[in-house]
């Protein structure tokens, strides 16, 4: 997928940033359709963004409460995460403000300030900031309260200059991910040797064409793994916003291809963390996160990190991932609305930013409930719209790429090139949502409306 599908559609629409004096994907639409199309691709990709955001940040919340016991007897404190991560988010400030006005080199900046984020994953549990405590609270409601928190740092980064916070904490971020993914494809090689053969862990390839849960295989296969195959928000970051910082064109290929492959990695990476598990582990039934920190911390702990450490450092690297799609989201969606309003200036930036942020409160807020009445996290509910949005945005892209390419008289085959992935991911993604549409209203004497 990423090969043939998401490194086509990142590096396309970063070209076509690129040749349009990087504008954004939404004003490439604009230049090759119409106004009408422009609108409702501006519509559809802010839904798709309120989408990420309940999503993240009610995942990277329930990071923030709680306890998990690891095998080991040790435990991993999730007010020490959130410490972690406070610390995390000030250092980057301190980053800029160094760079800014003590012209700090970038390579000095990152010898001094990455080692201290290292410092922070290990500080952390050492003295965990236990919101539910200090609020005299249950960690259900601490959770919400981390949810509002998250949304407040939203809203402000999505405010301030982009050298006081984004640069800087993108770039500790990134070389921190770098680490993250090393150490873990590193221990996941290494635990072939060092693991005994009796630990091994052997499944059949193929079970089934049905999950007991998710559904059938396909489509839903095609919206459940979807950053790591192909991302529709990935268009939004390559055009508007990466093609302003390229030096030359020709860099498009190892950052908008290149990448892809990258976050293919990490794809895979997660997917060992959870193959690593057998079938009546009581892990299946955690968080994704604390799966995914679970697994890493495993392979790390091959490498001689302790588990407590290595699983601390896996929840931070899943955090810093999050932290920056949340104000990337808040910030894209905050232009979105300007558009849409024609409200120009700091009114409008700040409606643009509160509608973003504040639509996702309300969802965070009221409770959520399953069919059955029974109580679901915000997440849960969200996360197969967000995979079949964020598929879906990705067809728009590519089909918009397409127009562009056909319009400009390419040869047949370039635009082919991005116009079978366009019909490949249009049909998976329509598909996956009438499948869920379809068991929203499935009872077992047929369907019922609500």
């Amino acid at each position: 997928g990423s090969i043939f599908i998401g490194g086509v559609h990142d590096f396309t629409a970063l070209v076509a940033s690129i040749r349009h004096g990087a504008r954004s994907i939404a004003e490439v639409v604009r230049d090759h359709t119409s106004r009408r199309a422009y609108m409702l691709f501006l519509a559809f990709v802010w839904i798709a963004l309120v989408y990420i955001v309940v999503a993240f940040t009610d995942i990277t919340a329930s990071s923030f409460v709680g306890r998990q016991q690891l095998e080991d007897g040790a435990s991993v404190s999730g007010g020490g995460i959130a410490t972690s991560s406070l610390l995390y988010l000030v250092l980057p400030v301190i980053m800029g403000l160094c760079m800014r006005f003590l012209k700090m080199p970038l390579w000095l900046a990152t010898v001094v300030f990455l080692p201290l984020v290292g410092l922070a994953i290990w500080g952390g549990q050492k003295v965990p900031f236990d919101l539910g405590q200090v609020l005299g609270a249950s960690d259900a409601t601490a959770q919400k309260a981390w949810g509002v928190l998250l949304l407040v740092y939203c809203l402000v980064a999505a405010m301030v200059p982009m050298w006081l916070l984004l640069q800087p904490r993108g770039h500790l971020g990134g070389c921190f991910l770098y680490v993250a993914l090393a150490g873990a494809a590193v221990g996941l090689v290494a635990s072939d040797r060092l693991v005994a053969g009796d630990a091994a862990v052997v499944y059949p390839a193929f079970t089934s064409w049905q999950a007991d849960k998710a559904g059938s295989l396909v489509p839903m296969l095609f919206i459940t793994i979807a950053c790591g195959a192909c991302s529709g928000f990935h268009s939004l970051i390559a055009s508007g916003t990466t093609s302003k910082q390229l030096r030359r064109e020709t860099d498009a290929r190892s950052i908008g291809y290149g990448t892809m492959l990258l976050e293919a990695m990490v794809a895979v990476v997660s997917l060992c963390c959870v193959m690593i598990l057998s079938v009546d582990s009581p892990l299946v039934k955690q968080k994704p996160n604390f799966i995914y920190a679970l697994g890493m911390g495993r392979f790390l702990e091959i490498l001689g990190v302790p588990a407590a450490i290595g699983v601390s450092f896996a929840l931070m690297a899943f955090t810093t991932f999050v932290y920056d799609t949340l104000d990337v989201c808040t910030r894209l969606g905050r232009y979105i609305v300007q558009e849409l309003t024609g409200m120009t200036g700091r009114a409008g930036a700040w409606l643009g930013t509160g509608l973003t942020a504040g639509v996702p409160l309300l969802f965070l807020l009221r409770p959520n409930l399953d069919a059955s009445g029974n109580p679901v996290p915000a997440w849960q509910m969200f996360w197969s719209l967000f995979g079949a949005s964020n598929q879906l945005l990705a067809a728009l892209t590519l089909l918009g790429v397409t127009v562009w390419l056909w319009r400009t008289r390419r040869a047949a085959w370039v635009w082919l090139v991005t116009g079978l992935p366009t019909v490949f991911m249009y049909a998976m993604s329509t598909w996956a949502l009438f499948t869920m549409t379809a068991a929203k209203f499935r009872t077992t004497d047929g369907f019922v409306l609500p």
